[in-house]
C-alpha cells in the first residue's frame, strides 16, 4: 500500500514569509488513508465557512469509490503539528494535459479546497507550497470554483504562472421564506400565479416530510426510479441512470443527512410517494441537487418547480445561510424567480517549468469555446422541421 509522502522543512523562495516550523504538508494517495481521514476532515470542513457540500468527506470519498482511477488519488494535506488546517482533494488526469483536478467531477457543482478560517495566511501559504511540490510536472486545474471560495486565496498567493477563466453559470436566490421569494417576482400578476399554484398543491393534498436517516437509502432508490420515469422518452443526463451514480448517491447522502449536510424530502399525494428531492446544505448555502417526480403530478396540473422551491426554501433557513443556489444551469424556468447570476471560475496554476501546460490548457479552452459557439450558430440556422407539433 502506498504511504503518504511528507514535504516538511524549507519553503520555496516564492514564499514571502517563512511558515512556522510546526507546519508540514502530506500527500495521501491511497483510498484507505482517505477513508481514515473522515473525522479530522469533518472538523476542518466545519471550520471553513466557504465550503460547499461537495467538499464534505462523505461526498468526496463516495465519489472516489465510484469514479476514481487507480493510482490517481492526490489528497494534499497541510498540518500545524498534528492538526489538519488545510486540504486540497485532487485527482490526476492525463488529458488534454497532465493536471491535478478537484475530486467530484462533472456530477459536483462546485470544486474547492478547504482552509481553516482561524489559521489565516499560514494555512494558505502551507497549502500553496504543498500544491507546488505535489504538482511536479502537472498543471493544477481547479475547476468550478464558486465566487468567494477558499481556492481563490490559494490563487492570490500563487507566485508562478496562473490564469483565470470563466466556468459554469450558477443562478442564486436569497435564502428566504417562500413568501419573500414570491414577492421578488416582477409583477403582481406573476405573484398571484405562483400563489395560485401553491394553493393548487394544497388542494391536491400534496404534503412533504423530511426523510429520517434510517429511511434515506430506500427514499433515494425511489427518487432515482421516479427520475427515470419523469424523463422517459426525453433527453436526460445519462449519468443519473447508471449504477455507479446510484451507488455514489446512496453511499454519500445517508451520512450527509446524519451530519446535517443534506436533507431528503418525500412528497406524498393520495398516500403515495409522488416525488423525492435531495437538497444539499452547508454553512452558507442550500442547493436542490436532484429530484424525481411522478408524471401524474403534471397530469394533475401540479407545478413541480414551485413545489420543490418551496421545500428547498424551508430547508435553506439558517442564521448564516444566505444563499439558495439553483446550482449549475441556465434553464429558462429558473429565471422566473429573478435569480442573480454567479459564474464559477476555473483557476489554472503552473510552475515555471510547467508554463507550457498552462498555455496548452488555455488553447484547449479557447478551442472548446469556439466549438460551442459554432454549434450554437448551426442550431440557430436550422429550419423548422415542418412536423406540425406544438
Amino acid at each position: 500500500m502506498p504511504r503518504p509522502t511528507t514535504y516538511p522543512g524549507a519553503h520555496p523562495p516564492s514564499s514571502p514569509v517563512p511558515l512556522p516550523a510546526t507546519y508540514t504538508t502530506e500527500l495521501v494517495t491511497d483510498e484507505r488513508g482517505f477513508a481514515e481521514l473522515a473525522p479530522e476532515w469533518g472538523r476542518l470542513y466545519r471550520r471553513c465557512a466557504a465550503a460547499t457540500p461537495f467538499q464534505s468527506h462523505a461526498w468526496l470519498h463516495s465519489w472516489w469509490r465510484s469514479y476514481g482511477g487507480r493510482g490517481r488519488l492526490r489528497l494534499l494535506l497541510a498540518r500545524d503539528g498534528r492538526e489538519l488546517v488545510a486540504a486540497a482533494p485532487l485527482t490526476l488526469v492525463r488529458r488534454p494535459v497532465p493536471a491535478l483536478v478537484p475530486l467530484g467531477g462533472a456530477i459536483s457543482d462546485y470544486g474547492d479546497v478547504l482552509l481553516d478560517d482561524e489559521r489565516g495566511q499560514d494555512a494558505v501559504a502551507a497549502l500553496t507550497e504543498g500544491l507546488s511540490a505535489a504538482a511536479r510536472t502537472a498543471l493544477i486545474d481547479l475547476r468550478e470554483v464558486r465566487p468567494g471560495a477558499a481556492a481563490e486565496r490559494v490563487y492570490d498567493h500563487w507566485r508562478g504562472p496562473r490564469h483565470r477563466v470563466p466556468g459554469s453559470l450558477c443562478l442564486e436566490l436569497p435564502a428566504a421564506p417562500m413568501e419573500e421569494l414570491v414577492a421578488r417576482l416582477p409583477s403582481a400578476k406573476a405573484q398571484q400565479r405562483v400563489r395560485a399554484k401553491l394553493r393548487k398543491l394544497e388542494a391536491l393534498g400534496v404534503g412533504s416530510r423530511a426523510v429520517l436517516p434510517g429511511e434515506v437509502d430506500a427514499a433515494l432508490s425511489r427518487l432515482l426510479e421516479l427520475h427515470r420515469l419523469q424523463w422517459q422518452g426525453r433527453k436526460v443526463t445519462g449519468e443519473h441512470l447508471r449504477p455507479r451514480f446510484r451507488e455514489h448517491l446512496v453511499r454519500a447522502v445517508g451520512p450527509m443527512v446524519r451530519s446535517g449536510d443534506a436533507v431528503v424530502t418525500e412528497f406524498r399525494m393520495d398516500d403515495e410517494v409522488v416525488a423525492v428531492d435531495v437538497t444539499l446544505l452547508s454553512r452558507r448555502l442550500a442547493g436542490g441537487y436532484l429530484y424525481g417526480a411522478h408524471p401524474r403530478l403534471r397530469e394533475r396540473k401540479a407545478d413541480v418547480a414551485v413545489m420543490l422551491l418551496a421545500a428547498c426554501a424551508e430547508h435553506a433557513r439558517a442564521p448564516e445561510r444566505g444563499t439558495l443556489s439553483l446550482l449549475r444551469g441556465n434553464e429558462p424556468y429558473k429565471h422566473h424567480w429573478r435569480p442573480e447570476p454567479a459564474w464559477n471560475q476555473r483557476l489554472l496554476l503552473a510552475r515555471r517549468r510547467t508554463a507550457p501546460l498552462l498555455a496548452a490548457a488555455l488553447c484547449d479552452v479557447a478551442a472548446r469555446r469556439r466549438g460551442k459557439e459554432l454549434l450554437h450558430r448551426r442550431e440557430e440556422r436550422k429550419e423548422p422541421d415542418g412536423g406540425g407539433g406544438t
